[in-house]
């Protein structure tokens, strides 16, 4: 008998890779798996995670976009975090990615299709990055000839403290959107 091979979580549930979909979407497997993932496949001069930089892209937007922001990345959680001269040479990688993105999306009842906001602030995080984490890579990115890195530097958290204020952020952010969605009287729309 043969099984369908899954990834588990840090919780206990399990993703199918192959047929993509999650037995249970937790936010707790996403800040944890988001945590401990370095960025850059780990070529930094510091531990800088996808949860940290999921944060700063998320401080970049308007209020109303900051919950997709904060999950922008979210399917890495089960994914990892590919770099994108790979990610470019697997186009069926980009195609799974999308139905992770498109399950995590139902389940918090995010829209990321006003995403042009959310990729402005993601190259704003990028080129920060490149600039204090990639001392060595002084090679011209081309896609970030017009933009401007933040003015102050970043200072990487520990994995602990990443996760912990991404839960925070998710939480505030979630309060948030049910009291106005409530006040509105659409009710609110998270499955946690």
């Amino acid at each position: 008998m043969m099984t369908t091979p899954y990834v588990s979580t840090f919780s206990g549930n399990r993703f199918y890779p192959l047929e993509p979909r999650i037995d249970r979407v937790a936010i707790e497997d996403i800040a944890h798996g988001l945590a401990y993932q370095c960025r850059f496949n780990g070529q930094t001069c510091e531990f800088y995670s996808v949860a940290q930089h999921s944060l700063v892209v998320a401080s970049l937007v308007p209020p109303a976009l900051r919950m997709a922001a904060l999950l922008h990345d979210a399917a890495e959680a089960y994914l990892g975090d590919m770099v994108k001269p790979l990610k470019v040479l697997l186009p069926e990688f980009a195609a799974i990615e999308d139905k992770v993105t498109m399950i995590i999306s139902d389940t918090f009842g995010v829209d990321f299709s006003d995403y042009g906001p959310i990729k402005q602030a993601d190259l704003i995080a990028l080129a920060t990055e490149k600039r204090d984490l990639m001392p060595h890579s002084v090679e011209r990115w081309a896609y970030l000839d017009t933009v401007r890195a933040l003015p102050e530097p970043i200072v990487p958290m520990s994995p602990r403290d990443a996760k912990l204020a991404f839960l925070d952020e998710f939480d505030r952010l979630s309060t948030h959107s049910a009291a106005s969605a409530a006040a509105s009287g659409l009710g609110a729309k998270w499955r946690i």
